[in-house]
């Protein structure tokens, strides 16, 4: 391989943690010819991991003071295809630590774009004493403080076009959301946050979902969970309670590091939504709900702390002008978010409900609850104005058949070996928990 500026040499980059294996990349792309790189859009960077620390706009700002590098174009996606197609470069120079995992096939296809010109992929071996942090590196995990994580939805809310987030009632089902991915050849998709129920909550201590377990209990798997995880989480708060007593919960929560608090606007004996008109349930006046929130947005010592209303309109059969009159209210009262929940299966009156909002209000973030809805994908719900989307109790519910499935076989075969092929490996569990 001769050295000539007159060879294009095309180098993928994240761009705003820069170490030395980054250095040793791009030096050797600089060996080769006239280095191009192709810089990841902050919406390429959300695909595979969380988002950057820097916008687009700041990393390109860094990498054109890098005298190794001559040109720097946006990529826009993971696949390196278009800009591939468009550069033609004689080389493409990436470390080898992508050659397995979820990235291998995006490496493929970079190795079949340049054999249609006689491209060559060099590879660079992994530099093992780079430091680039990643949270969800175990190592790094108790450099994420509680500051840090309480910003990290609204900063999210500012990245992505929409976020997903999972229930979580304890801190062994916190690790798979903090773990979970899927892989395809494009993207890795994760989820964003954890969803703090308070019927998972109630349900996983045997108790029923009528705010019987209190908050300093509640408060007790909140920071079990902080302690194992790095994501944001929002809180359920139900009712909120009194506002003297609401005042207190946000203290807490946003002193602790969660992200948000949702408050449903109902008064009297909690009773869980889905029941809707079926059992008793009395909503809130929109004066007193606002009194509330008003209470909390005082009681938040930051504007990262978010308070989120939910109505319950559409749950008591009261229709969409109540719903949309209360959501106009509540934000007039400082709610950070709108929270609309519905029973209907069909979906149509959430629909209703988004595109009527978005048309008085563009920015105020949107939470939806698909579970009696559940048939539309993330991206539908998105299209349709909602930003935040929580699957609200779905760990519990598969937990909860599996475990009566192990019994029953135990006590019906009287030994456990017809179930072992279903059940974890002792192995995997001391490698989920760390230093087990």
């Amino acid at each position: 391989m001769e050295n000539s500026k007159k060879d294009l040499v095309y180098v993928a980059m994240r761009g705003d943690l820069i170490n030395s294996g980054h250095i040793n990349i791009l030096t050797k792309a600089s060996s080769l010819g006239r280095v191009v790189v192709g810089l990841l859009s902050d919406k390429a960077i959300e695909g595979y991991k969380k988002g950057p620390s820097l916008k687009y706009e700041a990393r390109y700002d860094i990498l054109k003071n890098i005298q190794l590098i001559d040109e720097i174009v946006e990529q826009l996606t993971l696949d390196y295809s278009e800009n591939l197609e468009k550069l033609k470069p004689k080389f493409v120079v990436h470390g080898d630590e992508w050659s397995k995992g979820y990235q291998q096939k995006i490496r493929e296809k970079v190795v079949e774009k340049l054999n249609g010109w006689n491209g060559e992929l060099i590879e660079i071996p992994y530099t093992q004493n780079a430091i680039s942090v990643d949270f969800k590196d175990e190592k790094f995990k108790d450099k994420v403080t509680s500051t840090e994580r309480l910003s990290s939805l609204k900063k999210l809310l500012n990245e992505k076009e929409y976020l997903t987030f999972l229930d979580t009632h304890s801190p062994l089902s916190a690790l798979v959301i903090e773990n979970a991915t899927y892989s395809n050849k494009d993207s890795v998709t994760e989820f964003d946050g954890m969803w703090l129920s308070s019927l998972t909550d109630s349900t996983v201590r045997g108790k029923p979902d009528i705010e019987a377990v209190d908050f300093s209990s509640r408060f007790i798997t909140i920071n079990e969970i902080l302690e194992v995880t790095t994501k944001p989480i929002i809180y359920d708060g139900d009712t909120g309670g009194l506002p003297e007593h609401f005042r207190f919960m946000v203290k807490n929560l946003e002193r602790a590091g969660v992200s948000a608090v949702i408050i449903e606007d109902k008064i009297g004996l909690k009773r869980n939504s889905l029941f809707g008109t079926e059992a008793e349930q009395t909503q809130d006046s929109i004066e007193n709900f606002c009194n509330k929130i008003i209470t909390g947005k005082n009681a938040a010592l930051t504007d990262d702390f978010m308070v989120i209303a939910r109505i319950e309109s559409l749950i008591l059969e009261q229709g969409l002008n109540d719903a949309l009159t209360r959501a106009k209210a509540y934000i007039d009262a400082g709610s950070d978010g709108i929270l609309i929940h519905s029973r209907k299966k069909d979906g149509k009156e959430i629909f209703e409900f988004l595109k009527k909002f978005r048309e008085i209000d563009k920015s105020t973030p949107l939470v939806v609850v698909p579970t009696s809805y559940n048939q539309f994908k993330n991206q539908e719900l998105s299209d349709e104005g909602a930003d935040i989307i929580i699957y609200a109790n779905h760990l519990l519910r598969s937990s909860y058949p599996s475990m009566v499935n192990t019994a029953k076989s135990i006590l019906e075969n009287e030994r456990s070996v017809e179930i072992d092929e279903s059940l974890m490996s002792i192995k995997e569990i001391l490698n989920l928990i760390p230093e087990s």
